[in-house]
């Protein structure tokens, strides 16, 4: 788990990692989240106390969860309806022990055991919570394509082109198809969106801000904001901005897909029934098939359990995690702005830099069993694209240190040139330069 809150506990100065950390990018919103404000309002109540916070909260009550419970739910964004979610493990867990439904992680697992705790995950590895989770997906879809057909028969839809003045009323369909022929704006077809009227009010508030609504930049009058649009062919959304998907039914289809991964998943099935099939009769008697030799089967892979890595060796993948604990350790120690070689505490992430290309602590770590703990197989920053880049080949250089031949670039260094000529990171940045 990840953290941007930090908590210090008497003279042990205990730091806590307590809300997600991501790299700077685009903020996202929650995929299907009610588009009115008053779901916001909704109460949620803890699942093992009586503390409660509004939905607009939630970041509070799992803080909440984590300090006073030492209880971690995963995939938050993918729970449809967050507070039914709570309700229902509140009632669970008030019939039996929270150890019946969460996986247990002890921290620290090799340090004193004055210094060990146990935190509970509750996820959709249970049977119980995927089952609960599916429901909630089921009822939120219901509940959308409801709304849907609500709009579709509403006959009481008036609005202005954001474009012209041209004034729409009847069925929504007529403006959206106005602005895709005559402005080409379009946001696809009527029968695939939802929240119509938040939708169009969320675009109109862009526009009355300056807003290019492709890629938000803002600009000092309409007439430039015009110019840019159509020049740059900005006029339509950017895909890519998950702040639009709650306004697309495709993106309550699936529990935790996106609708370019159910898009994609349509085009391999259309790709699949274009296929030529060949009973056994005729591959026997075509010489196509009459020669096996240059078949080749695909190897079964191994997954990493954190991201997305795969390799054909099981060694290779236990190296790839271990890899992935070191990161996260030098991630989590950069972002507490402490030199995760001596342990210096310092005031800013730019003097912890500072201090560590000036000591020469770039490759000094502490003794393996400081990182090598179980909570470090948690991503420090839920976007680190390097945790799957890790390289899981076993032709490496030779071992240069007590931790290995892992390679880490320690955060916000920006001097590779240094070092590309003084450290064994070459190799990794030099595969990073030729895939840039």
């Amino acid at each position: 788990m990840a953290a941007c809150m930090e908590r210090k506990i008497n003279s042990d100065e205990q730091e806590w990692i307590l809300e997600p950390l991501c790299f700077p990018e685009q903020p996202a919103t929650d995929i299907g989240t009610n588009a009115s404000s008053h779901h916001d309002m909704e109460v949620v109540t803890c699942v093992l106390c009586s503390h409660f916070a509004p939905l607009s909260e939630k970041d509070r009550l799992l803080k909440h969860l984590v300090l006073e419970h030492k209880l971690v739910i995963a995939d938050v964004k993918l729970i449809a309806d967050f507070p039914k979610y709570m309700e229902y493990w509140k009632n669970r867990i008030s019939e039996k022990p929270i150890t019946d439904f969460c996986s247990v992680i002890k921290t620290n697992s090799q340090g004193p055991v004055e210094k060990q705790e146990h935190y509970f995950l509750l996820c959709d590895v249970l049977p119980e919570d995927r089952v609960l989770r599916e429901h909630l997906q089921q009822k939120r879809l219901e509940e959308i394509l409801e709304q849907q057909q609500r709009e579709r028969d509403d006959d009481s839809f008036q609005r202005i082109c954001m474009f012209c003045n041209d004034e729409f009323t009847g069925n929504r369909s007529s403006l959206l198809n106005h602005m895709a022929r005559e402005h080409s704006f379009s946001v696809g077809l009527p029968d695939n969106i939802v929240y119509c009227v938040e939708f169009l009010d969320h675009l109109q508030s862009k526009l009355d801000n300056l807003q290019c609504l492709y890629c938000e930049k803002t600009f000092r009058d309409k007439m430039t904001l015009k110019d840019h649009m159509r020049k740059k062919q900005h006029r339509r959304i950017n895909g890519n901005n998950s702040e639009y998907d709650c306004f697309y039914i495709i993106n309550y289809l699936e529990l935790g897909k996106t609708w370019e991964e159910v898009q994609s998943e349509d085009d391999r099935e259309m790709e699949d029934e274009d296929d030529v099939v060949f009973t056994i009769e005729e591959m026997a008697v075509c010489p196509l098939f009459s020669d096996w030799s240059d078949w080749q089967a695909h190897p079964v892979c191994a997954v990493c359990l954190f991201c997305e890595q795969q390799s054909e060796s099981m060694e290779k993948i236990y190296t790839h995690m271990e890899q992935v604990k070191l990161v996260n350790y030098i991630r989590r120690e950069i972002h507490q702005c402490r030199c995760y070689g001596c342990q210096e505490k310092f005031g800013s992430k730019p003097e912890v830099i500072r201090h560590v290309m000036e000591a020469g602590h770039v490759m000094q770590l502490p003794e393996t069993s400081t990182w090598d703990q179980p909570q470090y197989y948690f991503p420090t920053y839920e976007n680190d694209a390097l945790l799957c880049a890790l390289s899981d080949s076993d032709s490496e250089s030779e071992h240069t240190g007590p931790w290995g031949d892992v390679p880490v670039i320690a955060e916000d260094i920006s001097n590779l040139k240094v070092l590309k000529q003084t450290s064994v990171l070459s190799h990794l940045l030099k595969n990073t330069d030729s895939s840039s």
